[in-house]
C-alpha cells in the first residue's frame, strides 16, 4: 500500500476573486500558450538557458512547438486556466512517457501576477486526474531545474520526492541553447490518484 502523501496545499485564491476556468486546450490556443511559455522561460530559466536564446525570438520557437503539439496531441493532454478569457496558466502531461517513471508533466507555467495563489496546485491536480483517466500506470513525474529553488519547494509541498539528478535537455535538442551543463531534478509521485484527490478541487 502506498503511504499517504504529505501535502501542504499552497495558498488558495481569496474570496471575491474572479473564478478560474479550467478547460482543454485546442489548436487555436497555440499563440497564447507560446507567449506565456516564452515569458516564463525568460523569467525563470536564465542562467540555465543561454541569454542569446532567451533574448532572441523564443516566443516564435514556443509558438511553433505548441502549434505542432496541439495539432496532433496524441497521448497527451493540455489544460488551460483562464480568468475572464485571459490565459493565466497551463499544464501539459504526456501519458506513460517512461516505463519506469510513468507519465510526464512536461510543462506547468503560471503568469507572474498569479503565482502563489493556488493556481499551480490546481493545474497540477488536474494533470494528476488526467493521468488517472488516461494512463496505464499510476505514477507521474517531472523534471525541474536544480537552480529553480521556488519550483523545487512547490513540488515538494505538493508531495513529490526527488528520485535523482540528471543532465538538463537542451531546448529543441540544440546544446548552444544551454549555459554550461545545468542539472535537473526528477520529482516523482508514485500514485497520481492521491495527488488528484488532494489538489483537484
Amino acid at each position: 500500500m502506498t503511504p499517504s502523501l504529505d501535502i501542504t496545499v499552497p495558498e488558495q485564491p481569496s474570496a471575491g476573486r474572479t473564478p478560474v476556468r479550467l478547460r482543454p486546450a485546442g489548436a487555436g490556443d497555440a499563440e497564447q500558450i507560446g507567449l506565456l511559455h516564452a515569458d516564463s522561460w525568460r523569467r525563470h530559466y536564465r542562467g540555465a538557458y543561454a541569454d542569446s536564446f532567451l533574448d532572441g525570438d523564443v516566443a516564435a520557437d514556443r509558438r511553433a512547438l505548441w502549434s505542432a503539439r496541439l495539432a496532433a496531441p496524441g497521448a497527451s493532454r493540455t489544460v488551460l486556466a483562464e480568468i475572464d478569457g485571459r490565459l493565466v496558466g497551463f499544464v501539459h502531461v504526456v501519458f506513460d512517457a517512461d516505463p519506469a517513471w510513468g507519465s510526464l508533466v512536461d510543462n506547468l507555467h503560471v503568469v507572474h501576477d498569479r503565482r502563489r495563489t493556488g493556481l499551480g496546485a490546481r493545474l497540477l491536480g488536474r494533470a494528476a486526474r488526467a493521468v488517472g483517466e488516461r494512463a496505464t500506470g499510476p505514477a507521474m513525474y517531472l523534471l525541474v531545474l536544480q537552480q529553480n529553488a521556488a519550483a523545487r519547494g512547490f513540488y515538494r509541498a505538493c508531495g513529490a520526492t526527488c528520485a535523482e539528478t540528471v543532465a538538463t535537455s537542451a531546448p529543441g535538442g540544440d546544446p548552444a541553447r544551454l549555459t554550461g551543463a545545468p542539472r535537473s531534478l526528477r520529482m516523482v509521485w508514485p500514485a497520481a490518484a492521491e495527488l488528484s484527490r488532494a489538489l483537484d478541487r
